[in-house]
């Protein structure tokens, strides 16, 4: 049996919902994050607590932790700390007996079987059995949130799910490198062809109707093609303080694939 501790590399929105899910099932749960995240669905991301502290998100609340020993304290407090730690180095100190790259990066990018008893990756990028014991599907579609036991998640499309009928028309991309200003903001209703943002100089439409789901943070560089924003169409403004069903579904079958191995006595 497993002694309860999680780490979630990363706290982006779907990190964020992997967490929540485990923290709530009773799991003690860490997340890792690089110093500056660039999270879009902020108000359902706990990686915002590395810029204001600490954030609640659906009646959880993660904080910033410092050191290994503020780590614990706010487990005691029944927090999730989220600690600054790009390669998991904290790994030394806190024995993680199980690690989930939620990095989303379409690729692997130092997740290692031997981080712990049981590691999970995220998407593409991921070959279950060689560098992780077990592999999430992130794709919308009949096969989203299933345990993968051996090969890999279905390819990057590089086209966002449909929501009543839109894809790529819901994004905002940056269209050039420079500095975001923010105009309108998460959870504001807009009409399309209305400025959301500008990067330096240059104004970012929405292409759509709909309420801003989510948004870059004001004063980030970002780089040309970057996605910085998200336009929801069904205009509801309530979604963008909750998990979303895509990322519920990945956190369940992250929750099914560690107690299945419990249940396997941690045999995957």
């Amino acid at each position: 049996m497993f002694t309860e501790i999680v780490v979630v590399r990363s706290g982006g929105d779907i990190g964020t919902a992997v967490a929540h899910m485990l923290h709530r099932s009773g799991f003690k749960v860490l997340i890792l994050e690089i110093a500056n995240p660039l999270a879009i669905r902020r108000r359902v991301a706990f990686c915002e607590a590395i810029f204001d502290d600490e954030i609640v998100v659906e009646n959880v609340t993660s904080k910033k932790a410092n050191n290994s020993k503020e780590i614990y304290e706010f487990w005691d407090r029944d927090l999730i700390p989220i600690f600054i730690d790009e390669n998991g180095d904290v790994l030394k100190e806190v024995k993680a007996d199980v690690v989930v790259d939620a990095i989303l990066a379409k690729k692997n990018t130092n997740t290692t079987m031997d981080m712990a008893k049981l590691t999970i990756g995220l998407g593409p990028g991921f070959i279950a059995g060689v560098d992780v014991h077990l592999v999430i599907e992130t794709n919308r579609g009949h096969d989203l949130g299933r345990i993968i036991f051996s090969g890999e998640a279905e390819k990057n499309t590089g086209i966002p799910g449909k929501i009543l009928g839109y894809a790529a028309e819901r994004v905002l991309r940056a269209p050039c490198d420079g500095r975001v200003k923010i105009i309108k903001s998460i959870g504001d209703l807009v009409e399309e062809d209305e400025t959301i943002l500008f990067v330096d100089d240059m104004p970012v439409k929405s292409k759509i109707k709909g309420v801003i789901r989510g948004c870059i943070r004001e004063g980030t560089f970002v780089t040309k093609d970057l996605k910085i924003g998200d336009v929801d169409p069904r205009g509801e403004s309530e979604y963008c303080d909750t998990i979303s069903d895509k990322a519920r579904c990945i956190a369940g079958g992250v929750l099914e694939g560690i107690l299945y191995c419990r249940k396997k006595n941690g045999e995957c």
